[in-house]
């Protein structure tokens, strides 16, 4: 495959798009170059300036609602939902793509834990931040790093696997956890449900681990909020950087500066739309500035060793 060069930086940043075209999916508007237009929140004749050649392959996708891509183009993290249960179909449908996602070595390091009783809800919301979502939406799915299983099968045969203490297994059991959620995102999203991941559920691992029963060896990843969005939620698609600074042809080019100055325009504009002050560039470097902005997450290593992750 050969990754098309990305264009030179502009003079000036592709203009930004009218807010009002980015209130619903990209998939509910109008072909490939809307979709991608909402994306990156560019008007859809400044398409080619921040994702060249990406409405070419999306046509034959973005034209039919529900295809992987259409729905992958219309993300939107919903953070407002109806307190109505899901269809008892739905967990196990999720689960069934969750673990259609790679697997390394197919070891398939990881589980997860659906909860729906809404008291235990409460408690996890106490735990990460006190988000109300994770209280209104019906159903929250833990996902776990989980070499437990692995160990026991081990155990059975007489045998210590010791490299699950190393660095490498822990990394392949948080991204086999990570691989299987992103693919139950995409099979919710493809059933008209929204989503949001629960990064806070790592602000106090231990305290998660007691209220999930965790054995050793299995730890919360992260958490993801499923439920019916509520209308009056008014959730966008959130417009990324633009492909010049993500994308690299064969070495890795360190020059973005003007990419990035394009894009802070662009998401400047969103936030001031959503009722919010500063732009990505504010958010990134408070996010990152102290360890102290990490929520309790600066202490993680320690606590992922006590958990049964040395990670040597």
């Amino acid at each position: 495959m050969t990754i098309a060069p990305a264009p030179a930086a502009a003079d000036a940043p592709a203009p930004s798009a009218d807010p009002a075209t980015l209130a619903t999916p990209p998939h509910d508007t109008h072909g490939p170059r809307a979709a991608v237009a909402a994306r990156y929140g560019v008007d859809p004749g400044s398409v080619e300036d921040v994702a060249p050649g990406a409405t070419e392959g999306l046509a034959p996708a973005v034209d039919r609602p529900g295809t992987v891509l259409a729905t992958q183009l219309g993300h939107r993290t919903v953070r407002r939902y109806r307190t109505d249960p899901l269809a008892d179909h739905v967990v196990p449908t999720l689960v069934a793509a969750a673990q259609s996602a790679p697997t390394s070595s197919n070891l398939q390091l990881w589980s997860v834990v659906a909860v729906t009783d809404p008291a235990r809800k409460d408690r996890l919301a106490a735990l990460a931040g006190d988000q109300e979502h994770v209280r209104t939406a019906p159903l929250l799915l833990v996902w776990l790093a989980d070499v437990a299983r692995a160990r026991a099968l081990g155990e059975r045969q007489g045998v210590r696997l010791e490299a699950t203490d190393y660095l490498e297994t822990t990394v392949v059991a948080f991204l086999d956890a990570a691989l299987a959620a992103q693919n139950a995102v995409v099979a919710a999203e493809s059933l008209g449900l929204g989503t949001v991941y629960i990064g806070a559920l790592r602000n106090h691992p231990a305290q998660v681990a007691a209220e999930l029963g965790l054995p050793e060896g299995v730890v919360a990843v992260v958490g993801l909020v499923v439920g019916h969005p509520d209308p009056a939620g008014g959730e966008r698609v959130k417009p990324r950087l633009p492909q010049a600074a993500v994308l690299h042809a064969e070495r890795y080019h360190g020059d973005q500066a003007e990419h990035v100055a394009a894009y802070e325009e662009r998401i400047a504009h969103f936030y001031r739309e959503e009722g919010l002050d500063g732009g990505w560039h504010d958010r990134v470097v408070d996010r990152l500035r102290v360890p102290g902005a990490l929520r309790g997450r600066a202490h993680l290593r320690p606590t992922l060793a006590a958990l049964g992750f040395p990670s040597k």
